[in-house]
């Protein structure tokens, strides 16, 4: 009994000493074991994030659309035998070729390797869906398939179609952005790829996730400047402008001159996002941070500005404009119109090269250098689109002849972009302050949390803000009476601008050509506080040449629907008919009988003003008035 009893103690101490190893000294990896066993780990791609406008309206959004893939080792469980396996896997692929209407024998050789997972076809119509799930369906079919899944799947969707396409850029099917926003900030949109733990059966089937936080599986949304409004004006009218001209191209930049934020960005011929294959390749180009170009006249006002603040210029100085012929450096230089003597505001209002050339050659190449340079030109101004050109301006290291500063002057012998030029004007629009300029607002996470937001960011002061409201003056005479772009005039308004009719350089002979040309406009308004500034570029246009009579016309009907748009109001008002004397007119007797027959029953007269209850408040008598008098 003694010796049974110590044989029995002895594995009894055997056995805690094992249950002792597993269970506390290997325990943890024991558990690591059993949990690797029964969980199955999925990395989720997040769902793409939202790209707003400024007022919160959709641009790009995703969608979950259905996709059909295959497990060929269940397709084929309990078959035995090759053969029999062959003749199922034909099968399967003509049933799902038909369903899905693909090609039953590409189908085949996709399965044949008999992968446990394998695309059938990614994002397929509801119809197809239906049909992929009477496959599978016992109810339905005497030899129903196994192994095939629905899966839904991110798509990226654009609303607004055509709308700010080249802006946005597109998705391609690997969900990876490939232009526009949609590849600059492409990192915040996809969000991070996070690794979900769930259940798993016997066969390895997931029947269980465990997802703490949905939004955690969600990518950052994206809040441009952009308004949706503005932006669909100026696509409207630079669209109508490229098929009445018959352009190449043509770009528009709206911006905020004391925000620097972009309300508009456009570049025609645009595309659908939606329908990206169906487009080429120099439709999808967004022009207006893409596109050099020589800006010609409409660098006569940063130039004069330049002279202004260096002292070189005064605004009631007469420069003699040689009547419109000098010749320098072996170059004759022609303005379009005969020219005399001309103040600045006159040279920017005819647009004078000799008188330009003059301030410019006074100012001298270093100055003029040091002018250009402040407002932006030859560098990229930092807006976050990928492909953005930074112009070019001659380098300060090599001195410059006297023709290429008397080109210069009058914006031959440089290029820039059409951001550029906008971004330039609003220095002088807002006081002399470049800007930085705004197209995201906003980075907002998936719980609606800010992650970063853009403020004004002031680049560098350009001007004294008294030179800049000089010129701001001057450049009103541009669009007034015996200037080149009456046709931007808005009635209500003072508008501030510039032209430019700039010749292109011929490939072929690396001369300026005689028959391409470049039409520009850029301006603000209202002059008394400008609201947005508008740069229109139309590049080569086949009917007409001058910015004035191209350009400017677009300016105006942008510039109007923005200001009505935005609730700006006429500052001015035409005189009322009631107050407009005449004389002698012989229909005034029938006019007055008129009024006479017509005239109301008098009114008694009103009873005097009762004190005002309390919190109420009197407002003016507005009986009879026109609604646009009442406004103003």
């Amino acid at each position: 009994m003694g010796v049974l009893c110590g044989v029995m103690g002895l594995a009894l101490g055997g056995i805690v000493s094992s249950a002792w190893r597993v269970q506390v000294e290997d325990g943890p990896e024991w558990r690591d074991m059993a949990e690797k066993q029964r969980q199955r780990r999925l990395h989720i791609e997040p769902k793409r994030g939202t790209i707003y406008d400024r007022n919160g309206t959709p641009l790009a959004v995703s969608v979950e659309v259905p996709s059909v893939s295959a497990d060929v080792v269940e397709m084929l469980r309990g078959v035995e035998g090759k053969p029999a396996q062959e003749a199922l896997l034909r099968d399967s692929a003509a049933r799902v070729a038909r369903a899905l209407s693909l090609d039953a024998n590409e189908l085949y050789d996709r399965l044949s390797p008999r992968h446990r997972f394998v695309w059938i076809k990614r994002r397929i119509s509801g119809e197809e869906a239906a049909a992929v799930r009477e496959l599978g369906d016992a109810k339905l079919e005497a030899h129903p398939l196994r192994g095939l899944a629905i899966e839904g799947e991110g798509h990226r969707y654009y609303p607004g179609r055509e709308l700010a396409g080249p802006v946005l850029g597109f998705v391609a099917p690997d969900s990876q952005g490939k232009d526009g926003i949609e590849l600059s900030l492409d990192e915040d949109l996809r969000g991070k790829v996070e690794e979900v733990r769930g259940l798993r059966d016997r066969s390895g089937r997931l029947i269980f996730e465990g997802v703490s936080d949905e939004h955690a599986l969600q990518g950052n949304d994206v809040i441009l400047s952009i308004d949706e409004g503005i932006q669909h004006a100026a696509e409207r009218e630079l669209d109508a402008a490229m098929h009445t001209y018959e352009t190449k191209g043509c770009s528009l930049v709206v911006v905020d001159p004391f925000t620097g934020e972009i309300l508009a960005l456009t570049s025609v011929p645009g595309y659908n996002p939606n329908d990206y294959t169906e487009s080429e390749a120099d439709a999808r180009r967004d022009r207006s941070v893409t596109d050099r170009f020589e800006p010609g006249s409409v660098m006569k006002p940063f130039m004069m500005a330049g002279a202004l603040a260096a002292g070189a210029l005064k605004p009631n100085d007469s420069i003699d404009c040689e009547h419109g012929i000098y010749q320098i450096g072996g170059v004759t230089i022609h303005d379009t119109h005969v020219n005399d003597m001309l103040t600045p505001t006159q040279i920017l209002a005819r647009s004078s090269n000799i008188g330009a050339l003059k301030i410019g050659l006074q100012l001298g190449e270093p100055a003029l250098y040091a002018t250009y340079r402040p407002f932006g030109f030859g560098e990229p101004t930092g807006v976050p689109l990928p492909g953005e050109a930074s112009g070019v301006l001659r380098p300060k290291g090599r001195a410059w002849y006297d023709a290429e500063t008397a080109s210069a002057s009058f914006g031959q012998g440089l290029t820039v972009t059409t951001l550029q030029l906008a971004m330039a004007m609003s220095a002088i629009a807002n006081g002399g302050r470049l800007l930085e300029p705004v197209l995201v607002k906003k980075v907002s996470d998936g719980h609606g949390e800010t992650m970063r937001a853009s403020g004004v960011h002031v680049r560098r002061e350009v001007l004294p803000p008294g030179v800049a409201r000089t010129v701001a003056e001057m450049l009103t005479a541009v669009t007034e009476d015996g200037g080149t772009a009456v046709e931007a005039a808005i009635p209500g308004f003072r508008v501030a601008g510039k032209t430019s009719t700039a010749q292109k350089v011929d490939p072929a002979t690396g001369k300026y050509s005689t028959e391409k040309y470049t039409a520009v406009f850029v301006g603000f308004v209202p002059v008394e506080h400008p609201r947005i500034v508008v740069a229109v570029v139309l590049d080569e246009p086949m009917i007409g040449r001058y910015g004035g009579d191209l350009a400017g016309p677009v300016f105006r009907r942008v510039a109007e629907s923005s200001l009505r748009y935005l609730g700006v109001t006429p500052s001015s008002s035409s005189a009322k008919i009631s107050a407009i004397k005449h004389q002698g007119d012989a229909a005034d007797p029938t006019l007055a009988a008129t009024k006479q027959s017509q005239s109301p029953t008098p009114s008694p007269p009103m009873p005097p003003s009762a004190p005002l209850p309390a919190g109420a408040v009197r407002v003016p008598d507005a009986t009879g008035m026109a609604a646009h008098d009442v406004v103003v």
